[in-house]
């Protein structure tokens, strides 16, 4: 079978993770990233085309009528017309959960950054000002144990449920908000304006569907306290950037740690690229060594799957 990978620069800038493993299903073309217009092009007369946000509207599979199998580098799978690609016999497949691991340790790398204040500290031995103090510990800066602190989680999906359990070890007290209520939970359930209120670290850890883009606006940010921390590694609209930006400017709350952005990469005139105590990483939480490995397995796993008539993490 003839392959086309189409954006394999998401999968690796290093070469850390290698394609070979998809030449036992056929032979296989790879394109570091595929703009819109080389989209057909690059498709050519493969069967088999994976992809990690490469637009596959109806268009596309029109003019390349060869496809019978999509395969995403992903969990999410907006960027295909699946009901189409349906219609067409076209199996899609996402890469269902894969880093449910590394997202949820790089919510705690955020937590324990505000907590700890490592960084800072790092800066102030650096700068001479610890030779200079007249005690043997010197701490100008205030720091804090998590233990007793409110961890709010919107979302218990996967990586919701993971954050929990960190938390919990941390001897965190827990609030979930879901829209799906789990039969059995061992944290407290709440409604969001519950969950908003109570939480000293807020993460959010849900879908972007029309009920939750721009969730995150200004009478969201309302119900927070000054001093709590918001976190957001799902998908950056369901923040509305500008509200967020504005309550950070004005010291409503204390922080923000984001690794997504509604535009990615990052707009330059983005509100957020200057807000007061914004930390921004470029959507890294998902990118950990082993989850790349773990995501190209997952995804040779859907290729085989599929070739014997059983395809698994099929979303259409």
């Amino acid at each position: 079978m003839k392959i086309s990978v189409l954006d394999w620069n998401t999968m690796t800038m290093n070469g850390d993770i290698s394609p070979k493993k998809l030449e036992q299903f056929g032979n296989v073309n790879i394109f570091g990233l595929t703009k819109a217009e080389n989209t057909v092009q690059n498709i050519g007369e493969a069967e088999i085309v994976l992809c990690n946000k490469v637009v596959i509207n109806r268009e596309i599979i029109d003019k390349c009528p060869n496809i019978r199998y999509i395969g995403l580098f992903a969990t999410g799978y907006n960027n295909i017309d699946v009901k189409y690609a349906a219609e067409k016999g076209i199996t899609v497949c996402n890469a269902g959960v894969y880093s449910t691991s590394a997202v949820a340790q790089q919510v705690f790398s955020y937590i324990l950054d505000f907590c700890s204040r490592i960084r800072d500290y790092s800066s102030i031995v650096k700068s001479g000002e610890w030779e200079n103090s007249e005690t043997f510990s010197y701490f100008p800066i205030q720091t804090c144990e998590l233990e007793g602190k409110t961890l709010s989680i919107i979302g218990f999906g996967s990586i919701g449920r993971a954050v929990a359990a960190i938390g919990s070890a941390f001897g965190m007290k827990i609030i979930v908000n879901t829209r799906t209520v789990p039969k059995v939970c061992p944290y407290e359930l709440a409604d969001i304006k519950t969950a908003v209120e109570r939480a000293d670290f807020l993460t959010i850890h849900c879908p972007l569907t029309e009920k939750t883009k721009g969730m995150v606006c200004g009478d969201f940010l309302s119900l927070m306290k000054k001093t709590a921390v918001f976190i957001n590694t799902s998908r950056g609209g369901v923040v509305n950037e500008a509200e967020l930006a504005k309550y950070l400017n004005n010291e409503k709350i204390a922080a923000a740690y984001l690794d997504v952005l509604e535009c990615e990469p990052m707009s330059a005139s983005t509100p957020l690229k200057s807000a007061e105590n914004c930390i921004i990483t470029p959507h890294t939480a998902w990118a950990a060594f082993e989850t790349r490995q773990r995501l190209m397995n997952i995804v040779c796993e859907n290729i085989n799957s599929w070739i014997i008539g059983q395809p698994k993490n099929k979303v259409n």
